[in-house]
Order: structure tokens, then sequence, then C-alpha cells
């Protein structure tokens, strides 16, 4: 393999001046969240999800989207927040990692933004560490922090020892 074609990890690569970032921005309890945009396959409105036997807590369930069963995810969840309250719906984004589509539960999904890549910022030391985990740094936007998630470590759960 040569230079050329080497993955590069997001989270150390530096940027080119003047290059843009596009998320689509979701919110999860009050805080804002970023996926990459190029993740993202589709975003959906509140959806029936078929509980699944034995699965990780983080796992909500599967959902039927166009024929195809779809893993839903609930960020509350994987993020160790409480749940939705009750008679509150939320919105699953549809992203794509390694082939397979997976629905990622959230409260509200707002718009893409284009943002300055050389703004993106590290995680701050006092981030939670659940958060740290699934983060691949932060935006400081106008009032408030955009932590970026890293889809696929939102999906990993290799490590995890305590299944319910």
């Amino acid at each position: 393999m040569n230079r050329a074609s080497a993955a590069v990890d997001p989270r150390t690569r530096v940027p080119a001046a003047g290059e843009q970032q596009e998320f689509v921005s979701i919110t999860v309890a009050g805080q804002h969240f970023g996926i990459p945009v190029l993740q993202v396959q589709d975003v959906l409105g509140p959806q029936r999800i078929t509980p699944i036997p034995l699965a990780p807590p983080e796992v909500a369930g599967s959902l039927n989207l166009r024929g195809r069963i779809v893993t839903a995810i609930d960020l509350r969840t994987r993020l160790k927040l409480p749940k939705l309250p009750d008679g509150e719906v939320g919105m699953s984004v549809v992203v794509d990692h390694g082939g397979e589509l997976y629905s990622i539960l959230v409260d509200a999904v707002g718009e893409v933004l284009s943002l300055e890549a050389s703004a993106q910022q590290r995680n701050p030391p006092t981030l939670d560490p659940a958060w740290r985990d699934v983060s691949n740094g932060i935006y400081r936007l106008d009032a408030t922090l955009m932590v970026i998630l890293n889809v696929a470590r939102v999906l990993d759960f290799s490590g995890r020892t305590d299944f319910a």
C-alpha cells in the first residue's frame, strides 16, 4: 500500500486552509451533536421498532426501511443519558457503517452545517468519558458546543462487559 492510499485518521489529519466539513446537526437531551453528512443515508420520523432479545441496552431494536432490516441504536442510552420522556417522540438518523445500515435514535434533527475544518477543537478534558469515547472533537457554535460523533465508535460494542 502506498502513502497516498493509506487511510487517514480524521482525528490526527491536519485540514487544509479553508477546508469545509459538513455535519447533520442533531440534538439529544438538549446537547448538540454533529454526524458527518457523508455517512448519513436518511432521516426518518418516528418509527415502529421491534425489540431484539438479549441485545445490549443501547440496541433499541430493529426497524424496516424499505424492506431492509436496520438495527436501531438509542443514542441516549449509549451516552448514559436518561430515556426520552414519556409522550415525546424522537427521530432516526440512518447511517452507513461498513456497508450496513444503522438507525441512530435522536431527539431532533436540525440542519446541515458547513463548518471551517480548522475551527474543530479537541475534546475538552471535562467532557464525560462516555461522550469522549464516541467523539472526534467539538465545534464552538454561537451559544453552545457541538460534539462531533464518530459513527464507528458509536456502533462499537466490542469492548463492553456490562450487558443487561
